[in-house]
């Protein structure tokens, strides 16, 4: 994990092509008294961590982020408001390259929609 107390892991299910997590943020994290103070706010790049680590977790491999297309944050997450978050994972593999589509959500809220492409390392 990049950020040691970022999150928590609760559940991981994996069905066919499809993973599903289930996280915790840890609203004490150093990264949000910085991002922003009294506002904490879960910055994208480690929403994008997140789900790179929940796929090198499923191929059990080193990850590179080679690309991200049709990025949309839809709303912002407060970890203080809610930090328990749905990670739903789409995967198409080759030999070369994962690529995922996943969706970050808390209640029945949208947060983001990307699609992101993955080289082993």
């Amino acid at each position: 994990m990049l950020i040691a107390d970022l999150y928590t892991t609760q559940e991981i299910t994996i069905e066919d092509t499809v993973q599903t997590a289930k996280v915790h943020l840890n609203a004490d994290s150093e990264l949000f008294k910085g991002h922003f103070p009294n506002n904490p706010v879960t910055p994208g790049v480690c929403m994008l961590q997140i789900i790179k680590e929940l796929t090198e977790e499923r191929v059990g491999v080193p990850l590179f982020m080679k690309k991200a297309s049709n990025v949309k944050f839809m709303a912002v997450i407060n970890p203080d408001k809610h930090p328990d978050l749905v990670i739903a994972n789409t995967f198409t593999d080759t030999e070369e390259e994962i690529k995922v589509k996943s969706t970050i959500m808390y209640n029945e809220t949208i947060a983001l929609k990307v699609v992101v492409v993955f080289e082993r390392l």
